[in-house]
């Protein structure tokens, strides 16, 4: 079988692949919002207990390792990928149960930690599966084909169970369909890739010796012996801090009744607004800043996209108050995922920057662990803030933690090579 290797395109396997990467993940941490407080569960409660999902990502660089030394890539990818359908089809089948929230809660919980280890077998298949002008080629596929994945939690799923309440008057049953509708979309794709995955030569599974000559101490000090690392961890952990915030409560607010300080907006309007014309807005925001970066530098673009990034926040500061007609609505949240997309860029290529030398790939993975921490923390707090103060004040109060964020810019290293660019 180990021929296959080479006859297989990766067009074939690449595109679903992150495809079922980005499915699962959308699911676990924004759809779950949602479909909690469809079934009558109290902010604090989704806010609180949805952001601890984001844990498995802050921490899956601590077993990466396993993966990279037992079995192989493609076997992860197939073993996770089984258990993450019986998790989600575990989800689907409880929210007919009375106590539906502990047991949906326990699946997508095991399924954030399967999810995070399909991410690292994928890109590890990715590195093996591919030549390096492959990888090369490829990176805007992966990335489309995962974007079209969180379009598809955030904005199908939603519109269809929205759809689903409307004619069956069921809201449990709604979410039971629409989440096994997503279940059976990766089923088929287990199959799929059971056929199509190729057998890379270099797939094989490490000598389990090798696995004491990983420098964990070493990588991890090098990491945290950078120059102006307080000011780096800053960075990280408040760039998006008022973004993070956000994040939980957008959904819930736009949902929440006119007399409780929300739109009082459909599930339908809210996968439309949100999870589609607010990720394509997103999507087209990234592909700007990457533009704009790639022409004029990250250092004079940083301040730039930071503010891009957090001053539209003040627009769900105005909807709070007034609480505008839906018309009005959907360019509003367009706008502001178009500026979270937009400053986002140029974060991701901070970390990016800060990850070089000998171990820059696991540099990279310790970023994206403490970038999780940065998004999970506020979010854990979110709910708590939001049912304290009510939506206008906690909006405002989001508008002013973006300020932190900010003001680390003036405090963390510049890459040097920008600067030459942009003299």
């Amino acid at each position: 079988m180990k021929y296959q290797s080479r006859f297989t395109s990766p067009w074939t396997y690449i595109p679903i692949l992150y495809f079922a990467s980005g499915v699962p993940y959308v699911i676990i941490n924004t759809v779950s919002v949602i479909f909690y407080k469809k079934l009558g569960i109290a902010n604090t409660q989704i806010a609180l207990w949805t952001s601890f999902l984001y844990l498995p990502w802050v921490i899956k660089m601590f077993w990466g390792p396993i993966v990279d030394v037992y079995s192989t890539k493609r076997q992860w990818i197939l073993y996770t990928q089984f258990a993450m359908c019986a998790c989600l089809a575990v989800v689907a089948f409880c929210l007919q149960l009375p106590n539906f929230f502990f047991i949906s809660l326990t699946a997508l919980t095991i399924g954030a930690f399967i999810s995070a280890t399909y991410d690292i077998a994928t890109d590890g298949f990715y590195l093996l599966a591919l030549n390096p002008k492959q990888q090369a080629f490829f990176v805007g596929v992966r990335s489309l084909f995962y974007r079209l994945a969180v379009i598809f939690g955030s904005g199908f799923l939603v519109v269809l169970a929205g759809q689903l309440e409307v004619h069956l008057n069921n809201i449990p049953l709604s979410w039971t369909l629409a989440i096994g509708f997503a279940t059976l979309i990766l089923a088929v794709i287990v199959v799929g890739d059971r056929l199509i995955l190729p057998f890379p030569e270099s797939d094989n599974p490490r000598e389990l010796q090798a696995s004491s000559k990983i420098p964990f101490f070493k990588i991890i000090t090098s990491y945290f012996q950078q120059p102006k690392i307080l000011a780096i961890l800053a960075f990280i952990l408040l760039y998006r801090f008022g973004e993070a915030m956000l994040l939980k409560i957008a959904s819930l607010f736009l949902l929440d009744k006119p007399e409780l300080g929300g739109l009082g907006l459909t599930t339908s309007d809210v996968g439309l607004v949100y999870g589609t014309f607010g990720v394509i807005s997103l999507i087209c925001g990234g592909i700007l800043g990457g533009l704009a970066i790639a022409k004029y530098g990250l250092k004079k673009c940083l301040l730039p996209m930071a503010l891009a990034l957090n001053l539209p926040d003040i627009f769900y500061v105005y909807m709070a108050y007034n609480q505008p007609p839906l018309t009005l609505v959907y360019p509003l949240v367009s706008l502001e995922q178009f500026g979270y997309g937009f400053g986002f860029t140029a974060f991701s290529v901070y970390l990016m920057y800060i990850s070089q030398g000998e171990y820059k790939t696991s540099h990279f993975a310790i970023s994206t662990g403490i970038m999780a921490l940065g998004m999970m923390l506020p979010g854990i707090i979110s709910g708590y803030l939001q049912n304290l103060l009510g939506y206008p004040l906690f909006f405002i109060l989001v508008c002013v933690l973006t300020i932190p964020g900010m003001i680390s810019l003036f405090f963390i290293p510049l890459p040097v090579e920008t600067n030459h660019q942009t003299s």
